[in-house]
């Protein structure tokens, strides 16, 4: 499997993430294709898709052993469900894929044509396999069902950002923030009030507390 390219977001730590691709689709990304894949024949009829599939890897879970169940953390972190029945990134073979929206292709670029994309769920530097059109005939499924991922669908937090707050970032980096916020990025398992969590987005890290279903932001530092 040869890497064709890598993709740069605004998170360099996995913490904060979305847990699924579109789930934040104000959040805007970068890929960047490797040298020998800087090829603008290769994404010719690319622009008349919408959306595309990103086949990446999971980089920082790369191992050697594998586990046939795996505790999903949506699910509190301490039930175990089947690694085939969930997309945790201890796999047998360290593999994701993602649906992003294709926004944009720009050709004249001193790193030759890249892709600018939306919604996408991965760390900054993630390495791509592949990338293939989303086909809205055969790929979407609207008789699909969830299993337990349906229980959490819906699921938000009401987030309390203060304005002089808001105002440290920059302003089209804020409406992804607030849509991260809401679904509420910490581990099922954790529910203290009095905890602070620190999420790195875009060059600042974001201090914040949730209390029952209401997040609040208490610090916006520069990193």
């Amino acid at each position: 499997m040869k890497i064709v390219a890598r993709i740069h977001t605004d998170f360099p730590e996995k913490f904060g993430i979305p847990r699924q691709s579109g789930l934040a689709d104000a959040l805007t990304a970068t890929v960047v294709f490797e040298p020998e894949y800087r090829n603008a024949d290769a994404l010719r009829g690319l622009e008349d898709f919408s959306h595309i599939w990103l086949i990446w890897q999971f980089s920082e879970a790369v191992r050697d052993n594998w586990s046939p169940t795996v505790r999903p953390p949506r699910l509190g972190g301490n039930m175990r469900m089947g690694v085939f029945a969930t997309r945790s990134p201890f796999r047998p073979n360290p593999i994701g894929l993602s649906s992003v929206r294709l926004r944009e292709i720009r050709y004249d670029t001193a790193q030759g044509p890249v892709l600018i994309v939306e919604g996408a769920d991965l760390m900054d530097g993630t390495p791509i396999y592949d990338i293939k059109p989303y086909l809205p005939i055969t790929d979407c499924h609207t008789d699909a069902k969830g299993g337990f991922s349906d229980e959490k669908s819906g699921y938000s937090l009401q987030v309390i950002f203060p304005e002089p707050l808001q105002c440290c970032l920059p302003a089209e980096k804020l409406t992804g923030l607030q849509q991260i916020l809401s679904q509420d990025p910490r581990p099922a398992y954790q529910d203290d009030p009095a905890r602070e969590y620190k999420l790195s987005y875009a060059g600042f890290r974001i201090v914040f507390q949730v209390e029952k279903d209401v997040l609040t932001v208490k610090k916006v530092e520069e990193e």
